[in-house]
């Protein structure tokens, strides 16, 4: 213990000493989950439409009207050919394009039918499919409402069906809720595993690494001695970010804070060891640093915290649960945003003892000391 406290100490006053790397660990970490949660939202808004009228009668106007304010679309043209809409497409001024051709409200009211025409830009494929469907809902209640209109008083109340709805767990459909935990384990993710990734290779550059090599310490002492500190770090920052997110997002943890920190400690636990792993396969800084970013880019495209892994294939699926980041960003949103328990979260607990045990195990066996 004596060893161990020994390292400790020299890793500390090593961390401590370099100046520079102090923002790094934890004021750009906060800067980022100050802005990230602002501009990382999947909430389809704003979108552009233009509208080519053919029939200019008061139930295009009505029509036109209900869809401007719904707050899902910005009115960019009002046409009587197709031609100018299209080119407004092209130039990326429009998204969507709704044709009403002539005769609309005639046909509609001789007739009890008439048909409108959808085009949208698709480069955009989820802005498209759900600018679409918005169009589609909002045209929907617009045919409700005339046939309501036309329908006696008997008849339209006994065909009424109200439809009451509620929104567990995030009542306002607020996106930030939804991406503020996610983006704070990344964050804790990328300190963690890339510091902890440069740093036995920093001791291979510096020459330091054989003067430990020559002394009696035990690999397993200089790994956990290694170790120690950036979970120490990683829990700081992690208290951090749950306080940013409590004063300026106002999220506050329906579920246990010590089963919260009790899952965290084991995450980082397999993080800084998998960081510490890459560290003994690498050469030098440079090699270490591009290596993480590899893995980290796919723990962070592949966790759920942008794309659910549900959509994903069966082989896509396959990675992300090999990930220990997966894990944690669905126990980090099940605690906080639903007051999960550990009955809750087991499986994912398992998983995270069995990466902690695999990482840090494999480090310390492929930890070369020739002393």
């Amino acid at each position: 213990m004596r060893t161990l406290r020994l390292l400790l100490e020299k890793e500390f006053r090593q961390i401590f000493r370099d100046k520079g790397i102090l923002p790094v660990i934890f004021i750009m970490p906060m800067i980022q989950l100050l802005i990230m949660p602002l501009a990382a939202n999947f909430d389809v808004k704003n979108i552009n439409l233009v509208v080519v009228d053919r029939d200019h009668s008061t139930y295009t106007q009505q029509m036109v009207t209900k869809i401007a304010s719904s707050g899902y679309f910005h009115i960019k043209g009002y046409y009587n050919d197709y031609a100018p809409a299209l080119h407004e497409v092209e130039r990326e001024k429009a998204d969507i394009i709704l044709e009403i051709p002539a005769h609309f409200e005639t046909d509609l009211v001789r007739e009890n039918k008439a048909e409108v025409y959808l085009a949208a830009d698709a480069i955009n494929g989820t802005k498209a499919g759900l600018g679409s469907a918005y169009l589609n809902t909002i045209l929907g209640d617009f045919n409700n409402e005339i046939r309501m209109k036309w329908l006696p008083a008997k008849a339209a109340a006994a065909g009424t069906i109200d439809v009451t709805s509620s929104n567990w767990f995030n009542p306002n459909m607020n996106y930030r809720l939804y991406m503020v935990p996610g983006i704070l384990v990344l964050l804790v993710t990328m300190v963690g595993g890339f510091i902890s990734a440069l740093n036995i290779v920093k001791e291979k550059e510096i020459g330091t690494i054989e003067q430990i090599n020559v002394t009696p310490i035990k690999k397993w002492q200089f790994i956990i001695g290694k170790m120690i500190p950036f979970w120490v770090i990683g829990m700081v920052d992690f208290t951090l970010g749950l306080l940013l997110a409590r004063f300026v997002y106002g999220i506050i943890p329906l579920g246990s804070l010590l089963l919260l920190y009790g899952f965290l400690s084991i995450y980082l636990v397999a993080l800084l060891g998998f960081g510490l792993l890459i560290s003994t396969y690498s050469d030098n800084q440079l090699q270490a640093m591009f290596v993480a970013f590899f893995f980290i880019m796919i723990f962070m495209l592949m966790s759920g915290l942008f794309v659910s892994v549900d959509n994903m294939p069966a082989w896509a699926k396959m990675i992300a649960k090999l990930t220990p980041v997966t894990h944690f960003i669905d126990v980090v949103r099940m605690i906080v945003l639903k007051g999960s328990r550990f009955a809750d979260i087991k499986m994912q607990f398992l998983y995270e003892i069995a990466f902690a045990i695999v990482l840090n195990g494999w480090a310390i066996w492929n930890y070369r000391k020739t002393a």
